[in-house]
């Protein structure tokens, strides 16, 4: 009984050579069953997976880190204030979406967000250690110099949207330049004849490719893109109003709006209802997102539906691929566009 009694408290935690003695290999030998090498015989896997369950060995999981030199953790950055980041449907479903996705594995999550630059630059050193396997970059704005850092430090990476057409590193995105013009489509296919659009910051490429989508719908109708039917704003509720109350000044025949996020929408519609428009007997309303926020509006709103947990999924799936083979730089990197779909409600 005594050979094959498990180790109790009272005896100490079981060692790697205590594994190897019993299973009469060599200490390397049971270190390559336990980090799953394929060197191994069967008859000598099952031989240490035998000593390993007798002893009750747990590996040490910082030791095995080191030794393989890895972190066994991972980064999800967010370059916006908290005030957005937890007052925005977007950012907790893509929080979701990476936490599921990394439950099943061994890897801790970082939430990191910054906010000034005396934060980016002590995130750039901390990342620049590779105190981290690799890192998930959301809410991208073109002069962001992260993705620059992360390729030429090589450390694995991969980002929710892109900076540009040319992006090089890899990435999850929605269809915005699709969902938008199925948006807009919608507007004109309802007949509505003056129909704007409140955009996202432009300097992000996410917010682009949503007024390219517009102009592409409006133009496809025969008719042209207007600049006082266009106002930019910054995916925020406060943004949505100010772009809202431009518009009216500027455009008062204005009968439909596409906002490039459902928060932007729920700020036009407040500005709208100020104005005595109802909706959508006087102005017919389209976000993007199809968040919660779409739902509870009053009245319930169209909005454009984009999967943003499965993004958080995805660059979850994506990242681990790059850490396992980022060695190979060569390589075409990941590239994901996930599809959208209209969703029709009350508001148009």
């Amino acid at each position: 009984m005594a050979g094959t009694r498990r180790h109790g408290a009272g005896r100490g935690r079981p060692t790697l050579e205590e594994v190897a003695a019993r299973a009469g290999v060599g200490r390397g030998t049971v270190s390559r069953v336990i980090n799953g090498s394929p060197r191994v015989s069967d008859r000598t896997r099952t031989a240490v997976e035998q000593a390993v369950a007798e002893l009750g060995y747990v590996p040490n999981r910082v030791a095995r880190a080191l030794a393989a030199n890895r972190a066994d953790a991972v980064a999800l950055v967010i370059p916006e204030p908290e005030t957005r980041v937890f007052a925005e449907p977007y950012f907790s479903d893509i929080i979701r979406g990476v936490g599921a996705e990394l439950a099943d594995t061994d890897l801790q999550l970082l939430l990191t967000l910054i906010r000034t630059p005396k934060e980016r630059q002590r995130l750039a050193d901390y990342l620049s250690a590779h105190r981290v396997d690799g890192v998930l970059l959301v809410s991208v704005h073109a002069d962001d110099p992260l993705p620059d850092l992360l390729e030429r430090i090589e450390m694995p990476a991969v980002l929710s949207g892109r900076r540009s057409a040319h992006e090089s590193v890899p990435y999850v995105d929605s269809d915005n330049t699709g969902g938008a013009q199925s948006a807009v489509e919608h507007l004109i296919g309802r007949g509505r004849e003056t129909v704007a659009t409140i955009t996202g910051p432009l300097d992000m490429y996410v917010a682009q490719c949503r007024l390219e989508g517009y102009s592409a719908a409006v133009r496809a109708a025969g008719r042209e893109v207007e600049a006082e039917l266009v106002a930019s704003a910054d995916f925020t509720e406060e943004g949505g109003r100010r772009a809202m109350r431009q518009l009216l000044s500027q455009r008062p025949d204005l009968d439909g709006v596409f906002a490039a996020s459902d928060v932007m929408a729920a700020g036009a519609r407040q500005v709208l209802r100020e104005h005595g428009r109802r909706v959508p007997d006087d102005v017919a309303l389209v976000g993007f997102e199809d968040s919660a926020v779409a739902r509870h509006m009053d009245p319930p709103l169209t909005s454009v539906r984009q999967a943003t947990e499965e993004m958080g999924r995805a660059m979850v799936r994506v990242l681990l691929e790059e850490i396992d083979g980022h060695s190979d730089r060569t390589a075409k990197r990941p590239q994901m566009v996930l599809p959208t779909q209209l969703v029709r409600r009350e508001s148009s």
